[in-house]
């Protein structure tokens, strides 16, 4: 046991070494592979001197299990929700897309929001008569709001002005939706959200909580190293958006 929690350790300082110093990152979420890191390191350490066995009493043992197989199953179920959107595609002839905002920087869109764009002007493209609204705000350290960026880069791809609508005041998922809903009817118009594809399902069923009826989910690519730190982010983004009612 203590060896699989070593490699385990090991594996996540690795990984998350890897994103510090050769991957972009747009946040600091990573720094939680370092966490598991030290965790999986540390507990391989106490079974392996016999710490674990001889100076924890059963009781926490068994209470710690307990937590552990329950969090891990918890885990699992949401993964594999989350999962279920990476192919999400949406049909021809929609009214609108909604295309969620993520980090921009002072050379154009990220990575993350590069891939959104991309899809979005793949449908849109195809599909001559759908709009499309862009959503995000400016955060403290953006030059424009990611609205504005991504207006720019659809409109240089030769997407008509006319057919984008910029919502610039979202700061989250459930604002991008709430606002960009000002444009458009919930309950008529038909619409497909457009972002990553580990955030696609969270994305769909905020949509629905909001009053969107006819609604998809359009997935875009993901970065593929980052994809398990994007996971599991999305993980936590789940669970809190459930809980505090959003989904």
């Amino acid at each position: 046991m203590h060896i699989l929690l070593l490699i385990l350790g090991i594996v996540c300082f690795v990984y998350f070494l890897c994103i510090a110093f050769f991957v972009g990152h747009g946040t600091n979420f990573y720094f939680i592979w370092l966490l598991i890191g030290c965790g999986a390191t540390c507990l391989s350490v106490l079974i392996k001197k016999g710490i674990w066995a001889e100076h924890f009493p059963g009781w926490f043992k068994r209470i710690f299990m307990v937590l552990v197989c329950v969090g891990l199953a918890v885990f699992l179920f949401v993964e594999g929700c989350i999962i279920s959107g990476f192919t999400k595609t949406a049909p021809s002839g929609l009214d609108y897309l909604v295309v969620l905002g993520a980090q921009m920087k002072t050379s154009g869109p990220s990575k993350a929001l590069q891939y959104r764009l991309d899809a979005a002007f793949e449908y849109l493209e195809n599909n001559p008569d759908t709009r499309v609204i862009v959503s995000g705000g400016q955060g403290a350290d953006e030059h424009i709001s990611e609205a504005q960026g991504m207006y720019d880069y659809l409109v240089d791809k030769g997407i008509s002005p006319e057919r984008i609508i910029m919502e610039d005041r979202s700061r989250n998922t459930f604002q991008n939706l709430t606002f960009s809903a000002e444009y458009l009817d919930r309950e008529k118009n038909s619409v497909a959200v457009v972002s990553n594809d580990f955030h696609v399902f969270r994305a769909v069923k905020i949509a629905k909580k909001a009053g969107y009826s006819n609604v998809y989910g359009l997935a875009a690519r993901g970065e593929p190293f980052l994809k398990y730190n994007n996971m599991m982010r999305e993980f936590f983004g789940v669970v809190k958006d459930f809980l505090v009612g959003n989904m």
